[in-house]
């Protein structure tokens, strides 16, 4: 049976579906899975054991049509479903599935502050759409796999960092899912241990105005040094990972390391927390319950909409720091 997974981006998104891939590899009888996603996102999966063909895309499926229609699939799985993956599902002309993504759900929350959002996890969503196909979840979390050659190794970096860090995610796509950065100072000076900064090319000045205000020796500054399955794999070696609403959230899951995930305009409630499947690890959801606006957007603005930034500004510190202590009793919370 040849099935086409649909997920444009983003990274994290991409990442929430590797227990579907995972899962139609292992339970449909001689499957062969493809799979279509933009190219920047291509290295999140490129070494997904479970995958047999990876598809990409700048911007436009005619880029590839042609080699997807002579495919002749017998069965499309889409987990974006958005114009886009319509105007493909409609070019291939084959049996599927779309997921539903809750839009007037999350609308209603947003706008109305009406909760009509199911209790569930966008992974145990994703698997509506392949209960026909007798695909059941397994329990046993997220994938991410790493190519050998972008495994880093601890020993290249300085002795402080080799003896164990808390990686802390400082980025993320808008800025109401992030701590502002004097906040992010303050978190880093309090943790007793090394910190290693995460995130992309955007946060690289950030992320030196952090380590010059805290301490050199103390920081380390990976955010842009790195590429994305490289910076994976220091959350893969971290001790704990602090981390706001974003692709790397997901990418430590995937690894069931230690989460303190923190929340500003969004919500754990849209069903995109940490998800472990069914394996117990510690993870710790802080945000700021209280506030009228919250959640403001299923996404995020470039700026407080209310100007005040409480759902961030208000979140205790020493909540965070309490978290990346070692000897904090095991389980989820």
């Amino acid at each position: 049976m040849k099935i086409l997974i649909i997920r444009f981006s983003s990274i994290g998104d991409i990442v929430l579906t590797t227990p579907i891939i995972r899962c139609l590899k292992q339970q449909v009888k001689d499957a062969q899975v493809h799979y279509i996603t933009k190219k920047q996102f291509g290295s999140i999966i490129e070494s997904n054991p479970y995958i047999d063909k990876l598809y990409t895309i700048d911007k436009n499926i005619s880029e590839v049509s042609v080699e997807l229609k002579k495919e002749n699939y017998d069965f499309v799985i889409d987990l974006h479903h958005n114009l886009r993956s319509t105007q493909l599902k409609a070019i291939l002309g084959k049996k599927y599935k779309s997921f539903h993504k809750l839009n007037i759900e999350k609308w209603l929350m947003v706008n109305l502050k009406i909760n009509t959002l199911p209790n569930t996890h966008i992974v145990d969503r994703y698997f509506e759409t392949v209960k026909s196909l007798g695909v059941k979840n397994d329990g046993k979390g997220l994938d991410y796999f790493i190519p050998a050659k972008d495994e880093v190794d601890i020993k290249t970096l300085s002795l402080e960092f080799q003896n164990g860090y808390i990686g802390f995610v400082i980025g993320a796509k808008y800025l109401t899912k992030q701590l502002p950065i004097e906040k992010i100072i303050s978190i880093c000076k309090k943790i007793d241990k090394p910190v290693i900064l995460l995130g992309g090319k955007e946060d690289i000045e950030k992320g030196e105005i952090i380590k010059l205000q805290v301490a050199s020796h103390k920081i380390l500054n990976a955010c842009g040094r790195y590429n994305l399955n490289q910076s994976a794999s220091l959350v893969k070696q971290a001790k704990k990972i602090i981390t706001h609403d974003t692709g790397l959230m997901h990418i430590s899951a995937a690894f069931k390391k230690e989460i303190v995930s923190v929340w500003g305009n969004t919500i754990p409630e849209f069903g995109m927390y940490p998800y472990y499947g069914e394996t117990q690890v510690t993870s710790y959801k802080l945000q700021v319950t209280n506030l009228k606006c919250r959640p403001c957007s299923k996404l995020g603005f470039a700026k407080c909409p209310k100007g005040h930034f409480r759902c961030m500004m208000d979140i205790h510190e020493e909540e965070i720091v309490k978290a990346t202590h070692p000897d904090l009793p095991k389980g989820k919370a």
